[in-house]
């Protein structure tokens, strides 16, 4: 039981560092992570009975 414990531990960290060296290498290879910058405008009507 505690190897099993062990792996996922560091099936865990392993998966983390993947995740954030995605996150900084990713534009290098062509993965654009950045929000569209366009306004957006939508009436609202507000109910003040």
């Amino acid at each position: 039981m505690g190897r099993l414990i062990k792996f996922v531990v560091y099936l865990l960290c392993l998966a983390f560092i993947a995740v954030v060296g995605y996150a900084y290498l990713g534009p290098w290879f062509g993965s654009d992570f950045s929000a569209p910058q366009q306004e957006i405008r939508k009436p609202v009507e507000l109910d003040a009975d």
